[in-house]
């Protein structure tokens, strides 16, 4: 075992999914090192959702406070310096923001993943390997400091038992699964379209399934939600808009298959442990789709890169997003089906 650093600062603002996956670093670095101090600094939003994580300070950044939030981070940091501070974002706000944290040790992404000067503000990189994903890429920030990444992960997100009980009273517990459906991601190009959700919904109903849609309050998520309502046939559960951030990992675990683009719930489900079919055609599920379970997804990622960009999937750059108009259509009705059969047809072997 290395020399025990006495502090580490982790600097990941956003979003939902990729502060859930630095979640299996802070664990492990938590096993090494029990009495190290680690810091995040993070966004207010992403904080929600983690707020209570065992043994970790957090300090907010809001992205819209600009310089002054920067200098108000310099301030908070006074007279302290970190061992290491893991600068898991490569964006230019956060690259800039990274400047305002003292450490003697600032490791960063590899040079194939950097951008936007990223390199100006770090002094030791990880290791470039194309190929993993996205939640192994963040693991491996454990490397320079003489970790080996775990196996498996660990999440344990910090969800209260009141949000527990608030997830156990929405249906009951009578033996019938439960098909979730979160059907909006940020990217709104990794959206599929309502009527296909309804069909698929359909089909697992038609099975003896219930089905449930959750969602956040805006109002592309609103009114995705009515027209899935308007397209099926068989009786849904609408929870969008009703759950906290603190409440939707409780209500994710209670599923057992979450239907959903490439989206935070996805991988806070997965986190949760719920099984998730996910709908990739923008974005590459081997990269970024559910980690544990991406048996389940209906991918079309190969033919989106045939159609759109002229090449087949495995000549793209790593982490290639083709988020193109209408991109999502590939995905079909009958891959939904298909991958909702195979999660059935394992969970009865």
């Amino acid at each position: 075992m290395p020399p025990a650093p006495a502090s580490i600062c982790l600097l990941r603002l956003s979003a939902l999914g990729d502060v859930t996956h630095v979640v299996p670093l802070v664990r492990n670095l938590q096993d090494a090192w029990p009495d190290c101090a680690l810091t995040w600094i993070i966004g207010r939003g992403e904080h929600r959702l983690l707020e209570g994580l065992h043994g970790v300070e957090f300090i907010e950044y809001d992205k819209k406070s600009g310089l002054g939030g920067m200098r108000l981070l310099r301030r908070t940091l006074r007279g302290r310096r970190f061992d290491a501070l893991l600068q898991m974002q490569v964006a230019a706000r956060a690259n800039l923001l990274s400047a305002f944290v003292p450490a003697r040790r600032r490791i960063g992404y590899d040079r194939s993943r950097a951008k936007d000067l990223h390199g100006l503000f770090i002094n030791e990189r990880i290791a470039d390997r194309p190929g993993i994903h996205v939640l192994d890429a963040i693991g491996s920030f454990c490397e320079p400091l003489g970790l080996a990444p775990a196996r498996p992960v660990r999440w344990d997100l910090p969800v209260p038992d009141e949000a527990h009980a608030w997830a156990r009273a929405q249906w009951p517990d009578d033996g019938r699964r439960t098909l979730m459906i979160s059907p909006c991601s940020s990217h709104a190009v990794r959206n599929w379209r309502p009527e296909r959700y309804a069909a698929v919904a359909d089909h697992a109903a038609a099975r003896g399934w219930r089905v449930v849609l959750c969602g956040g309050r805006s109002e592309l998520e609103r009114r995705t939600g009515d027209a899935i309502i308007v397209a099926m046939r068989s009786p849904v559960l609408d929870l969008i808009g009703k759950d906290t951030l603190k409440q939707l990992p409780a209500l994710l675990a209670r599923a057992d298959l979450l239907m959903t683009p490439d989206s935070g719930p996805m991988h806070i489900a997965n986190a949760m442990g719920t099984a998730v079919l996910g709908l990739h055609a923008a974005s590459n599920p081997a990269r970024s789709g559910p980690y544990t379970t991406q048996r389940y997804c209906a991918d079309r990622y190969d033919a989106a890169a045939r159609r759109y960009l002229g090449r087949p999937a495995n000549e793209l750059k790593w982490g290639t997003k083709i988020e193109h108009d209408g991109v999502m259509d590939l995905v079909t009705v009958e891959d939904g089906v298909a991958a909702f059969e195979r999660y059935v047809a394992d969970s009865l072997s």
